[in-house]
């Protein structure tokens, strides 16, 4: 039994007392912390999962197992940094921290918590040891959470992984004791979270900013001693480093993101294709990637007979793998791309061919796209161009990606803009919405009317791009990221719909309403105006406290009126 378990619970501390459960503060970080070892008769084992009293499945722990270690032989010693995303097992469970989903209602759609999956953020280590059996040490810290934040978990790992590998337990124990000392992620807020002695600065992006806007500025750094270290995003890969082989195809990957195309992206470690996989479905950003994905997947994996069945067609995923045996097993899947590793050189790198799947044959193939693909825009010259000549003026990485971010920002809001200014234009007029009757519906979405309307409100009107925009729509309508965009759009306008109709209400007069009504349809007012009520507080509704404190006079009004029999009853449902 390790010395962590042999501690038993951890009393609950009075400077925790934001959150009421123990290990509060840090679940609303991080889920648990695992350590997974190399095992010679066991193969991969955990060694240790914390908070011990974190429950996760057994098939959850097999999976972390597998997921936090290369998955083909690497010979290459020393540290290596990666990351996955696994399927929750075994429904939901109850977590110490207390979320009443504030951070999701505020968050970016591409930043929320997750409800079914987590992520694993690796730092594995193999080192030669000639006190092990097998001759070397190799063993990977995991921080578990549901929050896509890569930057910073990564930082925190390659702070916190190699004193953990010397010192062991008691240093994860004190690293885990200031994480729950953490003010909680709360969207649009910079933060300062100390660690061993560093405080690293974030700012958790928030849904009212404006798509890409400047990242975090330093703050309140005069009475911070030591100054802090600065993250400038909390997720955002360097987006030029991970597409540099694949520059010239930016175009067709974007595509094939957007319409939810099962993809494999065949790399030669899980840092490469685990970055790949992120820097693909944050392609699409401000639009919220909704298909499955993983990041590192493995032959291990529970999902491996799904994935790799012939007898029906590939998911809409996109999986990074590692081992060769894949290029067998994935041979059916429509899009390929094979990646060898990432270098940053001072010139272009040799960009990979576009080639036909039938080439997809042998263990040793060429880097490439593998696919029969044809793209529905023209390609963008003039992007290429730009990140040549940085290239040439020896331009800073992070200023090629905020090129390259902006270049894939302004495509998707072309592309957006239209079908947000049709559904718009489905939600019923302010006049229509009367406080005596139920909101009017919102107007089902026309395919073709939609398509109608790009002849004078296309995205001709701010893409330079030529090409077959009303065919790629016409496949995006069929795609998983449709279905997840209109159910956001339509479930906020209800809730519009919701909050304009209970603002009518407390305009009207009441009174007057009430003279020539029956006792029975008072009664039903106060049981709707009860019922809406509820509601506009367990959905958050986009409604002023004041407009519910005024339906809530309201009903105290109706009710007053009323015979005390009557009055009793409605006083004590």
């Amino acid at each position: 039994m390790d010395a962590l378990s042999r501690a038993g619970p951890r009393p609950r501390r009075a400077a925790a007392a934001a959150s009421p459960l123990p290990w509060g503060r840090f679940a609303a970080w991080i889920d648990c912390v695992c350590v997974v070892t190399f095992d010679l008769e066991l193969g991969q084992a955990m060694e240790l999962v914390y908070p011990h009293d974190f429950r996760l499945t057994e098939k959850e722990k097999t999976s972390i197992c597998y997921l936090s270690f290369p998955d083909s032989y690497s010979g290459g010693l020393g540290d290596t940094q990666f990351s996955f995303r696994l399927r929750q097992a075994g429904g939901s469970r109850d977590s110490p921290f207390q979320d009443d989903g504030r951070y999701n209602r505020e968050a970016p759609l591409t930043l929320q918590r997750e409800a079914a999956h987590y992520f694993g953020y690796v730092y594995f280590r193999q080192v030669k040891d000639s006190s092990m059996k097998r001759g070397y040490f190799q063993k990977s810290l995991v921080l578990v959470s549901r929050l896509p934040y890569v930057n910073l978990f990564q930082c925190l790992l390659q702070l916190i992984a190699p004193e953990y590998f010397d010192k062991l337990e008691p240093c994860l124990e004190a690293v885990c004791n200031e994480i729950d000392q953490w003010p909680p992620p709360v969207p649009g807020q910079t933060l300062n979270l100390p660690v061993m002695g560093v405080v690293i600065q974030v700012r958790i992006p928030s849904r009212v900013d404006k798509p890409g806007s400047s990242p975090v500025k330093q703050c309140n750094q005069e009475n911070l001693l030591p100054a802090p270290l600065v993250l400038p995003s909390v997720h955002e890969l360097d987006l030029f480093r991970c597409f540099q082989p694949v520059l010239i195809h930016i175009q067709m990957l974007w595509e094939l993101m957007l319409l939810g195309e099962p993809m494999v992206v065949m790399a030669p470690s899980p840092t490469v294709s685990s970055e790949m996989v992120l820097a693909l479905t944050s392609c699409l950003a401000p639009l919220r990637y909704c298909c499955d994905f993983r990041p590192y997947f493995t032959i291990h994996d529970s999902e491996f007979k799904e994935y790799t069945t012939r007898t029906q067609a590939p998911p809409n995923i996109i999986v990074g793998v590692t081992n060769p045996f894949f290029i067998k097993t994935l041979q059916h899947w429509p899009h390929i791309l094979r990646v060898g590793e990432l270098r940053m050189s001072g010139d272009l790198p040799k960009q990979v061919k576009v080639k036909k799947l039938a080439k997809l044959k042998t263990l040793d193939t060429k880097p490439g796209i593998y696919t029969s693909y044809k793209t529905f825009l023209h390609k963008d010259k003039t992007l290429i161009k730009r990140l040549l000549k940085g290239i040439q003026r020896k331009r800073p990485s992070e200023v090629q990606s905020a090129l390259l971010r902006r270049h894939l920002l302004e495509l998707t809001q072309s592309f957006i803009i239209p079908l947000e200014h049709y559904m718009a234009s489905l939600m019923p007029l302010q006049r229509a919405i009367t406080p005596w009757k139920n909101p009017p519906q919102i107007r089902p979405f026309c395919q073709e009317d939609f398509m109608k309307s790009l002849e004078h409100a296309g995205p001709q009107l701010t893409c330079v791009l030529k090409g077959d925009w009303l065919g790629l729509y016409r496949r995006f309508f069929k795609s998983p990221n449709f279905d997840g965009w209109f159910r956001q759009r339509h479930r906020e306008m209800t809730q519009k719909l919701e909050a304009l109709h209970l603002e009518a209400i407390c305009e009207a007069d009441i009174v007057a309403w009430m003279k020539d009504k029956s006792e029975v349809e008072i009664v039903d007012l106060v049981l709707k105006l009860r019922e809406k009520l509820v509601r506009a507080r367990c959905q958050h509704l986009p409604v002023k406290e004041e407009t519910l404190q005024r339906v809530s006079l309201y009903i105290d009004t109706i009710i007053g009126s009323l015979p005390e029999d009557l009055q009793a009853v409605l006083h004590h449902p």
